[in-house]
């Protein structure tokens, strides 16, 4: 409503133009896009956090070739692919309603790299790092692009055991980090002011889905 409100009174002012740049788009975890601005009637453009996911990873976990991406669920399965392949690593999958997880009980696993869209009780991933310290794995990191850690997430964190558990900054994460010391944040600030950019000048942002500004 804030939005609408402040998009309003720029229409108001007059504005020719305005763009909303929304780092977390809220009510929409159970939306997929299944193609290009799909749901909307005037120009989407959606920006992935993998590029800067990639990058993390390849800048703070020294022996990330011999390590696993693995999704919490079955929903995560393109995501982890994706990602996987960009690696040349594998990947694994957690089934959370079946009695056993589906490719990782089937797999020795030493280290795992969880990976999900957004995490908000913190319930699904946590349950995933006990699964893979059950299958074996002696160290796990949880990557994740929207932080939300609503309710008792902080206190799950505190009381998993991951190396880190990693979020972009969509969502303001200084309070979070004084009550949890795993929590570390990509900065994706310069990614949305580079898609502000291209979109005032009239340029493509298709750049940014599969590059990270340094």
């Amino acid at each position: 409503m804030e939005l609408l409100i402040m998009i309003n009174a720029c229409k108001i002012a007059p504005a020719s133009r305005v763009t909303a740049v929304i780092p977390c788009f809220p009510y929409a975890c159970q939306d997929k896009k299944d193609k290009s601005r799909g749901f909307f009637d005037i120009p989407v453009d959606s920006l992935y956090a993998e590029p800067a996911v990639l990058k993390w990873i390849k800048e703070n976990i020294s022996e990330w070739r011999n390590w696993t991406i693995v999704s919490p669920d079955a929903g995560g399965a393109k995501r982890v692919t994706s990602i996987a392949d960009r690696l040349n690593v594998d990947f694994a999958l957690i089934h959370k309603e079946g009695k056993k997880a589906n490719e990782v009980d089937r797999m020795v696993l030493v280290v795992a790299i969880l990976v999900d869209d957004m995490a908000d009780t913190c319930g699904t991933i946590c349950h995933a790092a006990d699964k893979l310290l059950s299958a074996g794995a002696t160290r796990v990191y949880a990557i994740l692009t929207h932080g939300i850690s609503s309710g008792p997430a902080i206190s799950r964190i505190n009381n998993a055991c991951f190396e880190a558990v990693v979020v972009t900054n969509t969502i303001p994460q200084e309070d979070k980090m004084k009550h949890c010391s795993e929590i570390q944040v990509i900065d994706i600030s310069m990614n949305l002011a580079e898609a502000i950019r291209r979109t005032h000048n009239g340029e493509s942002v298709s750049y940014l889905l599969s590059h990270v500004l340094l």
